[in-house]
């Protein structure tokens, strides 16, 4: 809906005009009537009209002066000059302001204003569409030299480079210029990504929005870095510099760089880090640079939000992972059975500090970390309160596109919380509130002998009648259970740990081995032993 102005001194004119024509019909929103240029103006610099109507001679501000003025603002104005003055002088100096018409009060009639109404509406309209099919095909060239500059990214970190000559004249037609020049290159990795990608809707629609951003502030810097895009979630800058210069680069390009995260954050709500490479002088070196940028998959993944970093290697120990196994499970586990979601957070960073301290692998910590959580869905199964309350599938997936350290304590932190949200729900459902307290209570006791009695004094109840109870709504034993539960915990500790079979009895509270053993042989059908070394042949 096009927005029209009426200006002019004599309010009688003002109040026909706004009354006579429906102005809704033709499409059109009078935006406002003003009775001289200055307060025109003053109203057109907050809202600016596509249609104005004026008069010439007025108060503070003639007509003339005010076409003029709003015409350096907007070009495309449409103008008509409503005027008791039918002299030559004034229609002379319409003309030069390109006014579209010129129409006398005295042989006003709103039926001819409303059919300029019109032909200025038509003209609008027409202007649109060009001005869009403009765009179109503007973002069809800027689309499709984006896709060039990524063909050419890939087939230098993927091909040989036979002739650099030739590599280098392709570079300068993206105004990439290195004749004579160093080169910095840069990775930039989107934090985030999968929820970035889930609020724009599709990996296009983000790339897009990230490009546009990316080239406005680019455009802005007289030596800028290139921007090249590798996929939606990376991207490689490449900086020329003179190395004669007395500048450091490094420090030249984190600036630049803090630039771009800026307007990211500010445009996009997106967040995007940085590692900078060595210095570059030759197209061999660049593409050298480049693999090495993308290789360095430890570095990029303990970074923290938002990182601008140079390049280097994190030094990585030799402890084992899986050795902390057990003990992150049993941490976890108690922590849901506890039902405390003030531990989470806690407990979670607790875990990804130690994880960043020792720089495992991102593939080898994604693996320990997707064991860890399957072994807490069996184990939350085996509590007969419990139902799976997430798909395997589904876990598997969002934890291998995780793509730092900082997302994954964000994701985890989230998924507790809906486990306990969801355990809590689950497990006053179906059965009596007393067995589910007693399974809760064998599960945090599982290193100590536990009684019936023991258990029926800690619910103040009497100790056949909880037997009772116990069987009709498991359908098992008390003591079968405890017994079963025991078991699964000795075949963790077995699959999990080095202790030896003696460890293990004293750990879950039995003073006898033989006797463990003896259990042991009938639930599993092996010994302990046995059991071990099928899981390690």
């Amino acid at each position: 809906m096009y927005k029209v102005m009426l200006v002019d001194d004599d309010y009688p004119v003002l109040e026909f005009l706004s009354e006579a024509i429906h102005w809704n019909d033709f499409d059109l929103e009078l935006q406002g009537c003003y009775e001289n240029g200055a307060v025109a103006l003053e109203h057109a610099e907050q809202e600016m009209p596509d249609i104005l109507i004026t008069d010439i001679g007025m108060p503070k501000m003639n007509g003339l002066d005010l076409i003029s003025m709003l015409r350096e603002r907007k070009p495309n104005l449409r103008v008509a000059i409503l005027s008791c003055h039918d002299e030559f002088y004034y229609a002379q100096q319409a003309v030069k302001l390109n006014v579209q018409d010129y129409v006398l009060k005295d042989t006003l009639d709103p039926e001819d204003l409303e059919k300029l109404l019109l032909q200025f509406k038509a003209s609008l309209d027409q202007e649109e569409r060009v001005q869009t099919h403009q765009h179109q095909l503007q973002h069809m060239v800027d689309r499709n030299k984006e896709l060039l500059k990524e063909k050419f990214i890939r087939r230098t970190l993927q091909q040989p480079i036979l002739d650099p000559k030739d590599w280098l004249e392709e570079a300068r037609s993206f105004d990439l210029s290195l004749e004579g020049m160093a080169c910095l290159p840069i990775l930039g990795i989107i934090d985030g990504y999968r929820s970035a990608k889930q609020r724009f809707m599709s990996d296009d629609i983000l790339r897009f929005a990230v490009d546009n951003v990316i080239g406005e502030v680019s455009a802005r810097e007289p030596l800028r870095a290139v921007h090249f895009a590798y996929g939606s979630k990376e991207s490689f800058f490449l900086f020329p510099f003179h190395s004669t210069l007395k500048m450091n680069p490094f420090d030249e390009v984190a600036a630049r760089m803090k630039q771009i995260q800026n307007a990211l954050r500010k445009f996009l709500k997106i967040s995007m880090s940085f590692i900078i490479g060595e210095v570059c002088h030759h197209p061999e070196d660049i593409k050298a640079a480049l693999i090495s940028l993308r290789a360095s998959s430890v570095q990029r993944f303990y970074m923290e939000e938002s990182s601008i970093a140079k390049k280097r290697p994190l030094p990585q120990g030799n402890m084992d992972l899986f050795s902390w196994y057990d003990q992150a499970s049993t941490e976890l586990k108690e922590m849901i059975l506890e039902k405390n979601t003030g531990i989470i957070v806690p407990t979670v960073k607790h875990w990804m500090e130690f994880l960043k301290e020792h720089a495992f692998e991102p593939e080898k910590v994604k693996d320990w970390v997707l064991k860890l959580l399957l072994d807490l869905k069996l184990k939350l199964q085996s509590l007969q309160y419990f139902r799976s309350t997430y798909e395997v599938d589904i876990l598997h997936k969002e934890i291998l596109e995780i793509d730092s350290l900082f997302e994954l304590e964000n994701w985890l932190v989230e998924h507790f919380q809906s486990v306990i949200a969801l355990a809590g729900e689950i497990g006053e459902q179906g059965k009596r509130s007393e067995v589910v307290q007693a399974c809760h209570y064998v599960s945090l006791h599982l290193d100590k002998r536990i009684s019936l009695e023991e258990v029926a004094d800690h619910l103040f109840l009497n100790s056949s009648y909880f037997s009772r109870l116990f069987k009709k709504e498991t359908g098992e034993t008390f003591i079968e259970y405890v017994t079963r539960m025991k078991m699964n915990r000795a075949k963790e500790l077995l699959d999990q740990t080095n202790h030896p079979v003696g460890k293990i009895c004293e750990m879950l509270g039995y003073d006898n081995q033989s006797y463990f053993i003896k259990i042991f042989k009938n639930l599993a059908g092996v010994t302990p032993m046995e059991y071990r070394g099928q899981k390690t042949s």
